[in-house]
């Protein structure tokens, strides 16, 4: 984040908290709550606001990944479970796959949804303290969830300190586009997206998630961050217009 961007909103409406790093000034368990709240119209709402790209935008951080069958992986803030279970698809029964994050709410329905597969797990977590050993997966990965971590250096740490040497980090986010037709994308997302959240009755949770993208580093700061948090060959690439950006780092050290 650059000194002229402003802070997220609060969730809950209230004023930001003061921040002491780059990263997101509203409080993780308020957060988590909201997430609880918006649990029901989570999904549809996904599909809408990102034009139903989102299924093709998982796509490529799946493969992303590098992951093949039989090996691990750790979905971080995995919210309702779409990508862990699109993980859990790639590596097969053979494997493993583990989604974390603060919203039992959230966690609920990703159960639900990955049920018929057995090694799928989810279990409520802390993105900046994993409930995972060092070192555990081949690779991890984080979907729309980053910009809402209190500290960004340190949640790209803690999934490159559960990936074993030579294993990515994969993070898929909402970004700011800089040409004209992203520009525009973008206008209509920051106009559109609170007004459907108000259609939806979650006025406050849409608001704050505009607020969120615009408080967000933009991807060559994103790409340092991962190169502070200790991986190597961080590369990015734009989709849509710029409007995602899919960062990919390699934790040192393999073979």
């Amino acid at each position: 984040m650059t000194e002229t961007d402003p802070a997220p909103d609060s969730p809950t409406g209230d004023s930001p908290a003061i921040r002491t790093g780059p990263g997101n000034a509203a409080p993780t368990h308020e957060v988590g709550a909201m997430f609880d709240r918006i649990a029901p119209v989570y999904d549809g709402m996904n599909a809408v606001i990102s034009g139903f790209q989102e299924p093709r935008w998982r796509r490529r951080a799946v493969a992303a990944t590098g992951l093949r069958s039989g090996m691990a992986a750790i979905d971080v803030a995995t919210g309702t479970g779409k990508l862990a279970g699109s993980l859990a698809d790639r590596v097969g029964p053979f494997g493993r796959v583990l989604g974390v994050d603060v919203s039992a709410g959230m966690l609920e329905r990703a159960r639900d949804a990955g049920s018929d597969a057995p090694w799928l797990e989810f279990v409520v977590g802390d993105a900046l303290d994993l409930p995972a050993d060092d070192a555990s997966f081949d690779a991890a990965t984080i979907a729309f969830g980053m910009r809402n971590l209190p500290d960004y250096e340190r949640g790209f740490g803690e999934m490159a300190r559960v990936v074993r040497p030579g294993g990515r980090v994969v993070c898929l986010e909402i970004a700011r586009p800089r040409s004209l037709a992203g520009r525009v994308g973008r206008l209509w997302f920051e106009r559109a997206v609170p007004l459907i959240g108000r259609v939806a009755g979650q006025a406050e949770a849409y608001r704050y998630l505009v607020s969120s993208v615009r408080a967000y580093p933009p991807p060559a700061e994103v790409a340092a961050i991962l190169g502070r948090s200790g991986l190597v060959d961080v590369r990015w690439r734009p989709m849509s217009l710029g409007m995602v950006t899919l960062h990919v780092g390699t934790r040192p050290g393999a073979g």
